[in-house]
């Protein structure tokens, strides 16, 4: 797919320069760009020529003087501009392979691009990682990458992966260390494959790596109603032994999953150092809460409010606690409305898996001026949900005045909307 620029950034160069949405960013100096790596190291130059391909197929050579650290202000549509690289695993707990259709098409593509990884944060397997990608990596020295190893026994990883270069993990990530890349790691626990001596195995592995590893996050297995074979959900037993397991190694962390799973208490912040890998849930609601006790609340307010939290089956603990305190400000009423998934199925309890249908059907019947939404549930950048449908067909379904927090770690978009009455 090419450079093509999906808007620009007010007050930038590229609006001076008259680039807009459509435009093709063609080369730099001369060159092709294979994705954004390309553009930020090629843009770094205080003296630099562009060729852009304008929305009616002109093109235009544009020089360009600035200093060396001012960005062109362009935003595109990808963040690679050829293929992306393709997943060639087919792991036996592979979300995307348990979805129905029916869903936005973006959500069945399944890739495993280191650029991705570094740009983005999205988790790589290292079983498609070929010479070429490590020499560029090692000349850019990029970094942190994200990577998924869920076990370092070279046939059970076969195993669950499916791919017999799945084998070369931990030569892979020796890689990573020889050549002093960061990078975190991620497994994704199956009971039954990789939990108990298996998991203390993987961690102590892990744990040879030494500065290049990063941080370590645990998370269960999603197992939806739609998967055709039989795997095995996290139970409070299996959370339990994977806390203890977890415990000996400063750089693992369970998401918040595993101690809802096991009835026990969210850990404070100490215990997810710098929170490095909160998109996969290890953090997010011990940080939700803490912004939330940070916040100064009013004590009155002028008129009546009713506000609702519609957040995840997952989150309804941290929105009880944050629904406690907002109770005891005068003339508002806080209460929280966890949606259920009947879509994917009872074990599915996270907010960006939540469809619009299940959504209408929790919310459809509150008596509320706000209903809170966080933005998660939402394609980023778009107003649309899983299934396709968009805020204002909920909205026009259900009556209901909806907020949506773009900040989904804080409530204090929420707190700025209540303050509006006092």
């Amino acid at each position: 797919m090419p450079a093509v620029i999906s808007s620009v950034i007010k007050g930038s160069i590229a609006e001076e320069l008259e680039i807009q949405q459509g435009d093709i960013l063609l080369s730099i100096d001369g060159e092709k760009l294979q994705d954004m790596i390309d553009y930020r190291f090629m843009t770094k130059s205080e003296l630099l020529t562009i060729v852009v391909e304008k929305v009616n197929g002109d093109l235009e050579e544009i020089e360009i003087e600035k200093d060396f650290d001012d960005d062109l202000g362009i935003i595109f549509e990808s963040a690679v501009f050829d293929r992306v690289k393709p997943c060639l695993n087919n792991c036996i707990f592979c979300f995307v392979a348990q979805q129905p259709k029916g869903l936005r098409d973006t959500l069945y593509v399944k890739d495993d691009d280191y650029r991705l990884s570094y740009l983005q944060g999205t988790y790589i397997t290292t079983t498609n990682l070929t010479a070429q990608d490590k020499e560029r990596i090692s000349r850019l020295h990029l970094g942190p990458f994200y990577i998924s190893v869920h076990t370092t026994n070279p046939d059970l990883r076969v195993k669950m992966l499916k791919n017999p270069n799945a084998a070369k993990i931990m030569e892979n990530l020796n890689w990573f260390k020889d050549n002093e890349i960061p990078f975190h790691a991620q497994i994704v626990l199956c009971p039954g494959y990789n939990d108990g001596k298996e998991l203390e195995r993987t961690l102590k592995d892990l744990d040879t790596l030494d500065e290049a590893l990063l941080s370590v996050a645990i998370v269960p297995v999603g197992v939806t109603q739609f998967r055709e074979n039989e795997l095995k959900t996290v139970d409070k037993k299996v959370a339990e032994e994977t806390i203890r397991i977890a415990s000996s190694y400063p750089k693992v962390c369970c998401s918040d999953e595993f101690f809802l799973l096991a009835n026990e208490n969210i850990p404070p912040a100490e215990y997810y150092g710098n929170f490095s890998q909160l998109e996969d849930g290890v953090g997010s609601l011990r940080t939700l809460v803490d912004d939330f006790d940070n916040l100064i609340l009013p004590e009155k307010l002028s008129k009546c409010l009713k506000v609702s939290f519609a957040c995840s089956v997952a989150a309804k603990s941290a929105f009880n606690h944050i629904t406690e305190r907002l109770n005891q400000i005068e003339n508002l009423q806080a209460s929280v409305n966890p949606v259920k998934s009947t879509y994917w199925g009872a074990n599915i309890t996270v907010a960006g898996l939540i469809t619009s249908e299940d959504l209408i059907n929790t919310i459809k019947d509150i008596d509320a001026d706000y209903i809170i939404v966080p933005s998660v549930m939402l394609k980023p950048y778009s107003d649309l949900f899983l299934d396709g449908k968009s805020l204002e067909e909920v909205i026009e379904a259900t009556g209901k005045n909806l907020y949506v927090v773009q900040n989904n770690y804080s409530v204090s978009e929420v707190i700025d909307l209540i303050k509006m009455c006092v």
